[in-house]
């Protein structure tokens, strides 16, 4: 998905939203692969997240996005009151998120934290890239599942730290092993080692808007 002067048209996406929680002010659902978030200007790229959930909750609104490729959970309110509640949690840093993702190659070390501030990348939207100049500091921990020799790739899971754009991608390619299945900044071999982009949001904590009691919720990585 490289910018270009064609609109890109999205694949159609057969797969279902799958409802992981219902509250009377807001969802947790669990998003699919190869589906927008929001619906693109292009006609032909109406199917989203909201335009499917909207169906259901007329009144749903995204408090945070997932990239086309990603797949797990999302949150969206059900009210202008919880919107701004949860949205001034994302804002806070006090909402907890997890990713569980496929790396290219083999890490020298078994954890670690990477930072490397991001920017909008003047070539064309939506790519980021690294700017020490004026970037966004950027903040991602990981900590390595497993190795698998056969095909040289490792299972790792993610704790961004902070929230900027395709900041696990570009943190990723950084440190030499590219998120393998992105089709946005790693068109190598990586690339072709999978379908989809491995990628996959596993855990989201923050507290409820009403009572403030802390919630939980987990989804499985499907890879």
């Amino acid at each position: 998905m490289q910018p270009q002067s064609d609109p890109f048209i999205v694949p159609a996406c057969l797969e279902d939203i799958q409802v992981e929680y219902e509250d009377p002010d807001f969802i947790v659902i669990n998003k699919p692969s190869k589906l927008l978030s929001l619906s693109g200007k292009h006609p032909l790229n109406k199917d989203s997240v909201h335009h499917r959930i909207v169906q259901q909750f007329p009144t749903a609104t995204l408090i945070h996005r997932l990239d086309f490729g990603t797949s797990g959970l999302m949150l969206l309110a059900l009210n202008k009151d919880t919107n701004k509640q949860l949205c001034d949690q994302f804002a806070a840093r006090s909402v907890k998120k997890e990713y569980q993702a496929i790396l290219d190659g083999q890490l020298a070390k078994t954890q670690g934290e990477i930072n490397f501030p991001l920017i909008k990348d003047a070539d064309g939207f939506p790519l980021q890239k690294i700017c020490y100049e004026t970037g966004k500091p950027a903040t991602s921990r990981y900590e390595v599942l497993s190795y698998n020799s056969n095909n040289n790739t490792s299972h790792v899971k993610f704790e961004p730290i902070t929230g900027r754009t395709h900041q696990l991608r570009l943190h990723s390619m950084a440190i030499g092993h590219p998120i393998i299945g992105c089709d946005l900044y790693d068109l190598e071999d990586s690339y072709f080692k999978a379908e989809r982009l491995m990628l996959h949001a596993t855990y989201l904590s923050f507290s409820h808007p009403k009572s403030n009691e802390p919630l939980h919720f987990y989804s499985a990585s499907p890879f």
